[in-house]
């Protein structure tokens, strides 16, 4: 369960820290990928277009 203290009164600070701390732990992305089936042939053909693309952000760099 993730935490923050709100200091001073101040929500709006703490939500966002909130925010960024659920982000970092792959919540978000993790409900995204369990939203819907994905078939092993597909999911396999999504993740080598990541590295395709991964690779070459990396590459222009």
């Amino acid at each position: 369960m993730t935490k923050v203290v709100v200091t001073n009164g101040n929500i709006d600070s703490a939500l966002r820290k909130f925010k960024v701390k659920v982000a970092r732990s792959g919540v978000p992305s993790e409900l995204k990928k369990r939203k819907h089936y994905e078939k092993p042939g597909v999911k396999k053909r999504n993740e080598k277009k990541e590295q395709i693309k991964n690779a070459r952000r990396h590459k222009r760099d």
